[in-house]
Order: structure tokens, then C-alpha cells, then sequence
């Protein structure tokens, strides 16, 4: 129904705005929708259609329960990343080089006497007491003592060394992308609260408590602004005559005192054929789309009410 009533008005506006010194159009607000972040279940309708909102007012909220545990994990995450990144620059504690350290002394002990066992069977084999299998397992365990006791210095000199610079820079890593993951879902716990990005009337709260609309669907449309603005069709020969800025007088029907408004917006591009494809009777035809923005006091009047401007 508005479309065609915008399509009446361009009509008449083509055809008489010229001659009657008039711009036709109606009176709009932005609408501005408010998406539902994640599919889950509404919980809280706080502001009643038709409301006036402040830009911050909570318009719905959704079930939060399942972000909230996602966050809580993801917390832990970010703590088990911190403090291996602390184990790693604080390096070993003096208990685990101490117990290290005696693993080297074991190790050195085993070795010593696998070489004793080694030596006194080969005696025994010499005089034919010791048998070469016997021989061959005494050598395999010395040796065997002796790769564990090279692995256990390894593990001393590591924990004396400390920690590899690789490691660290690793580590840190992992912290940080952990702390990247639990700001975004902190992000999606306060996208579950619905606000508002502007100040306006609710206009639409499409959806009902209880039901559990889809990610991306509207689940409040708010018409933007402290008051509504006149959308009309300059005709071609006052476009040069008018700028953003400018004050211009609206008369709204219902209205017997008109408003002085403000141009905000001029279409920098005009409606239907191009103009250089035109002659100059036929210029006279063409049309700009103009926003004029009323003042606060016309805030109570209604989107889609018809509007006229007079023009100079």
C-alpha cells in the first residue's frame, strides 16, 4: 500500500510539483533490525511494542546457558595456558634436579656393577667354568646401563639448562590464542542480550517468549530517531536551488500548522532516464530523492503519513 501511495505521489509530483512550487512524498523513519546472534531460546521480552527505547535499553534476551559453560571452558583453557607458560620461564624446581640427580647416581651404580658382572664372567669363560651366552647377556645389560645412564644425564642437563627459547615462544602462543578464543566467546554471551543500537520506537517484536527464532532473524526492528523525517522527490529544476542544510517548511496532512524542517540527504543521482539523455522539457520531469528531517517536536507523528515541502 505505501509502495503505491509513493508511486501516486511521484506521479502527481511529475506532473504538478513545477507548477505548485511543491515537493510530495511521506513521512519515514529508519528502521534498524536487531538480528538474534545465536539460535537459541527467548527468554525476556522487557520492552513492549510501541515503546519508546533509549540506545542501550535491553529489547530481548536469549537463553544463555550453554554460552555461559563455553566461556567457562574456555577460561580453564586460557589458565592451563598460562600456567605451562609459568612452569616453562620459572624452569625446573629444585626437587626435580634433586631427583633428577639421583637417577644419574642409580644409573652410574647399575653401570659399575654390570661391568664388574661383564669382567668376571669373561674370567670364568677363559677357564672354561662360563659359558659364551652367559658372556654375550652380561655384555647386553652393561650395555643397556650404560645407554640409561647417558639418558638420565641428558635429563639433568636439560632441567639445569632450561627451558628452549622455541618452547617458550610456543607457549606463549597457545596463551594468547586461548585469550583470543575466550574474548570471542564472552562476545557471543553478550550478543545473547539483545540492545538497542539507537534511541527510537520499537516497532516490531516479531517473535514471542519461548520460541527459538534462527541466527541472523530479526527479533526487534526499531524506527530510528527522536522524530521522522519527510522522504519527497525534488523536481530537476530546484535541485540547484537547494542544499543539505537548508530549511524548508513541511506541511503533514492531519496538520493545520506546518513544521520547519532541515534537509539532510539530496540523492546525488536522479530518478529514471538519465539526464543527458533528456531535453530540457523533459529534465523538468525528473526527480531527486530528499530526505528533510523534522525537529524533536514532530515526534509523536507516525511513518508514512503524506508530507509536502514548499519550495523556493
Amino acid at each position: 500500500m505505501r509502495r503505491l501511495l509513493t508511486a501516486i505521489l511521484l506521479l502527481l509530483a511529475s506532473c504538478d510539483s513545477h507548477r505548485q512550487n511543491v515537493a510530495l512524498g511521506t513521512l519515514e523513519r529508519d528502521r534498524v533490525a536487531h538480528a538474534a546472534a545465536a539460535s537459541e531460546v527467548i527468554i525476556a521480552l522487557p520492552v513492549a511494542q510501541g515503546s519508546m527505547v533509549k540506545k542501550g535499553d535491553v529489547l530481548a534476551r536469549l537463553d544463555d546457558t550453554l554460552q555461559k559453560a563455553q566461556v567457562r571452558r574456555a577460561e580453564a583453557e586460557l589458565a592451563q595456558a598460562a600456567a605451562q607458560l609459568d612452569k616453562l620461564r620459572n624452569g625446573a624446581q629444585a626437587e626435580e634436579i634433586a631427583a633428577a640427580t639421583a637417577k644419574v647416581a642409580g644409573a652410574k651404580a647399575v653401570l659399575a656393577e654390570s661391568e664388574i658382572q661383564h669382567e668376571r664372567l669373561r674370567g670364568l669363560l677363559t677357564q672354561h667354568i662360563s659359558s659364551k651366552g652367559e658372556l654375550d647377556k652380561a655384555l647386553a645389560a652393561r650395555d643397556v646401563a650404560r645407554a640409561n645412564l647417558n639418558a638420565t644425564q641428558e635429563e639433568l642437563r636439560l632441567l639445569l639448562k632450561g627451558s628452549r627459547e622455541e618452547d617458550l615462544r610456543a607457549a606463549k602462543a597457545k596463551l594468547d590464542a586461548a585469550a583470543a578464543v575466550l574474548a570471542m566467546e564472552r562476545k557471543k554471551l553478550a550478543d545473547l542480550t539483545v540492545i538497542a543500537a539507537c534511541a527510537g520506537i520499537l516497532d516490531d517484536l516479531p517473535w514471542h517468549v519461548g520460541e527459538r527464532p534462527a541466527a541472523g532473524t530479526p527479533l526487534a526492528v526499531v524506527l530510528a530517531g527522536n522524530a521522522p523525517y519527510a522522504r519527497v522527490y525534488l523536481p530537476e529544476p530546484y535541485r540547484v536551488k537547494i542544499k543539505m542544510g537548508d530549511k524548508l517548511t513541511v506541511h503533514v496532512d492531519g496538520l493545520d500548522v506546518p513544521i520547519s524542517g532541515q534537509v539532510r540527504w539530496i540523492a546525488a543521482e536522479p530518478a529514471f532516464t538519465p539526464y543527458y539523455a533528456l531535453n530540457q522539457e523533459e529534465r523538468a520531469r525528473l526527480m531527486y530523492l530528499t530526505e528533510v528531517q523534522l525537529p524533536e517536536s514532530a515526534a509523536q507523528l507516525p511513518a508514512g503519513l503524506p508530507a509536502q515541502v514548499d519550495l523556493p
